[in-house]
């Protein structure tokens, strides 16, 4: 119908669509997935990332919205994977985080941001066989970030876009939050990559 609004959802998968996929094209997973010291090397920057990031949505923000925001923090998984890949506690404290990402000041803001930490989760699925047969890691020895909800993760993903449609009910949220996640991926592209050229 002419002038429908489409879903919050389907909105922010639109406007993310071209630093989503520069980000897909750009990460090289082979490389990153080749050895265990270079699957530590990449958790060990997604650690910096979330270490920057997390806390912002942790910070009762989306606590209105997003009963089971708790339940989402992915730090604790990245720290235990660390820990168990020989990561010391003081080495780990020690590490870089990332110092330029997107403000969640507002609950928009924040589900924009959220939408790609949370979508890492189903990328994580897809690597997670990845990870077991090269490298012998597991949920309980250096993969519980990939596997994070593990069964739940459709569920997980579900709760969340109905979270977002809830609140990002007009135009002005739902541009506040696909802002929000495209700087977000564009964010997350420079930490990983390196500014593109």
């Amino acid at each position: 119908m002419a002038g429908a609004l489409v879903s919050a959802m389907a909105g922010l998968r639109l406007a993310t669509w071209p630093s989503h996929q520069r980000l897909e094209k750009r990460i090289d997973f082979k490389s990153r997935l080749a050895s265990v010291a270079s699957y530590r090397a990449h958790i060990e920057q997604l650690w910096g990332f979330h270490a920057a990031l997390e806390p912002q949505l942790a910070a009762g923000v989306l606590d209105p919205h997003l009963a089971d925001v708790g339940q989402r923090r992915k730090l604790p998984l990245l720290e235990r994977d660390l820990l168990a890949l020989g990561v010391d506690a003081q080495a780990l404290r020690a590490l870089p985080r990332c110092r330029d990402v997107p403000r969640c000041a507002d609950p928009a803001a924040a589900f924009g941001c959220a939408y790609v930490l949370e979508g890492a989760t189903l990328g994580g699925r897809t690597l997670m066989p990845v990870v077991e047969a090269r490298l012998g890691l597991t949920t309980e020895r250096g993969a519980a970030y990939l596997a994070s909800y593990g069964q739940a993760v459709g569920d997980m993903w579900s709760r969340f876009g109905a979270a977002l449609e809830g609140h990002c009910r007009d135009e002005l949220l739902r541009t506040r939050a696909a802002s929000a996640a495209t700087a977000t991926f564009v964010a997350l592209e420079a930490w990983l990559c390196g500014a593109p050229a």
